[in-house]
C-alpha cells in the first residue's frame, strides 16, 4: 500500500494560526507585517528553545535515529496503566515532538474519547444487531472475534475502573499543546489484522481462542498491568504465545511490528523549511517523532529498524479470509458451550486457565 493512501493523520491537533483571544492586540500591526515563513521560523524557534538537548526520559523510552539525523522516541506502554500515561506526557514535554504516532488505525481512532461508561456500555449492548453488522464488515470469524475481544476488554475495565488506552488519549492533549504537531495514526487497520489472523488459524485452534474468549475470567490486578512493562516478563509471554499460537503471534505482532515500524520511519522524513520566494534554496531540518505503542511490540520496531520494509505483502487479503464457517464447526463450537454450561464445574478446564492469563495479558500490552 502506497504511503499516500495510509490515514497518516486522524488529526493536526494545532494550528500555526491558533492564538490566546485575551493576548496582547498591540501586536496585531507588528503580526501583519511579518511573512508567514518569518511567523514559522520564530514559532519554530520558540519551540527549538523549549526542547531539551539532553531529555531527561522515562525508562520505557526507546531513542531511535534515522540516516538523516531525525530521532525518534518509542515510548512502550501497557494499555490499561496510568504510568504509562505518566511516560507518555513526560516524553512529549520534553522532546516537543514534529510528530506522534500512536498505536491506532482509522477503525479505533473513536478510542481517543472513550471513557470506561462507553466501554462498559458498548461492551453490555452486544445485539443481534451490532453482532449482523460486524460480521457484514469483517465476516463471519472476524466479526464474532471482534465481538469476543470487545467484551474481554470490557471485563478488563471493569477489573481495573479504566478503559484501554488512556496513553493515546493523552498523547493526543499533549500534541495539541506543541506548536506544529502532527498526530499520526500508525498500525495497520483492524479488519486487515483480524482477517488475516483468523485465515492463519486451522480450525481447532480458531475454536480454542473463541473458547478462551469466551470464558475470560481470570481477576487482574493493576500491579498485573505493570507487569507487563518489564522486557523479561514479556518475553516470556512472547516465548508462551509463539508455542500456543505461532501464526496468530505472525499476525498480531511480528506483522504490526514491521507496519508500525514502517510509519514511525515515514514520519520521521525531515521537514522542510518555508521559502520567502521560489528563488530561495530548499532548507531541510531533521524531525523528532514520538511514537506510543505496547511494550510488546517495542523489540519488533527496534529489530527491523535497519531493514527495508515493504508492507505490500502484510496488507494482502486472500481470498480464503472471507470464508464462513462450516456447518459442523458451528455444531462443535455450540456443543462445546453447551458442555460448559451443564457441567456447573468450578475452577477452568485443562489449559483453559493458561489461555484466559495469556489471551489478558496479550490484551494489556498490545
Amino acid at each position: 500500500m502506497q504511503e499516500e493512501q495510509q490515514p497518516e493523520a486522524a488529526a493536526d491537533p494545532m494550528s500555526s494560526s491558533e492564538a490566546p483571544e485575551d493576548g496582547p492586540k498591540e501586536t496585531s500591526s507588528v503580526s501583519q507585517n511579518i511573512s508567514d515563513a518569518d511567523a514559522f521560523k520564530i514559532l519554530l524557534e520558540m519551540k527549538m528553545k523549549k526542547r531539551q538537548k539532553i531529555p531527561t526520559l522515562p525508562s520505557t523510552v526507546t531513542e531511535l535515529d534515522t540516516e538523516d539525523g531525525s530521532k525518534v522516541y518509542v515510548v512502550g506502554t501497557a494499555h490499561f496503566s496510568d504510568s504509562s500515561k505518566k511516560d507518555v506526557v513526560k516524553t512529549i514535554q520534553e522532546v516537543q515532538p514534529d510528530v506522534v504516532v500512536v498505536e491506532l488505525c482509522q477503525y479505533r481512532v473513536s478510542m481517543l474519547k472513550m471513557d470506561e461508561k462507553t466501554l462498559l456500555k458498548e461492551a453490555k449492548e452486544i445485539n443481534l444487531e451490532k453482532l449482523q453488522q460486524a460480521i457484514k464488515q469483517n465476516g463471519v470469524m472476524s466479526g464474532l472475534m471482534q465481538m469476543l475481544l470487545l467484551k474481554v476488554s470490557a471485563h478488563i475495565t471493569e477489573q481495573l475502573g479504566m478503559a484501554p488506552g488512556g496513553e493515546f488519549r493523552e498523547a493526543f492533549k499533549e500534541a495539541s499543546k506543541v506548536p506544529f504537531c502532527k498526530f499520526h495514526l500508525g498500525d495497520r487497520p483492524i479488519p486487515v489484522t483480524f482477517k488475516r489472523a483468523i485465515a492463519a488459524l486451522s480450525f481447532w485452534q480458531k475454536v480454542k481462542l473463541a473458547w478462551g474468549l469466551c470464558f475470560l475470567s481470570d481477576p487482574i490486578s493493576k500491579d498485573d498491568v505493570e507487569k507487563c512493562k518489564q522486557k523479561d516478563l514479556l518475553e516470556q509471554m512472547m516465548a508462551e504465545m509463539i508455542g500456543e499460537f505461532p501464526d496468530l503471534h505472525r499476525t498480531i505482532v511480528s506483522e504490526r511490528d514491521i507496519y508500525l515500524t514502517y510509519m514511525l520511519k515515514q514520519a520521521a522524513k525531515q521537514i522542510e523549511l518555508p521559502r520567502a520566494s521560489e528563488t530561495e534554496p530548499r532548507q531541510y531540518i531533521p524531525s523528532v517523532v514520538v511514537g506510543v505503542v505496547g511494550m510488546g511490540h517495542v523489540p519488533g520496531i527496534e529489530k527491523n529498524w535497519n531493514s527495508d520494509l515493504n508492507i505490500q505483502e502484510i496488507m494482502s487479503l486472500k481470498r480464503h479470509c472471507y470464508c464462513h464457517p462450516c456447518p459442523i464447526s458451528l455444531l462443535t463450537c455450540w456443543v462445546m458451550l453447551e458442555d460448559r454450561a451443564c457441567s456447573k464445574r468450578k475452577g477452568t478446564v485443562k489449559g483453559e486457565k493458561k489461555v484466559n492469563s495469556w489471551i489478558s495479558k496479550l490484551i494489556m500490552r498490545k
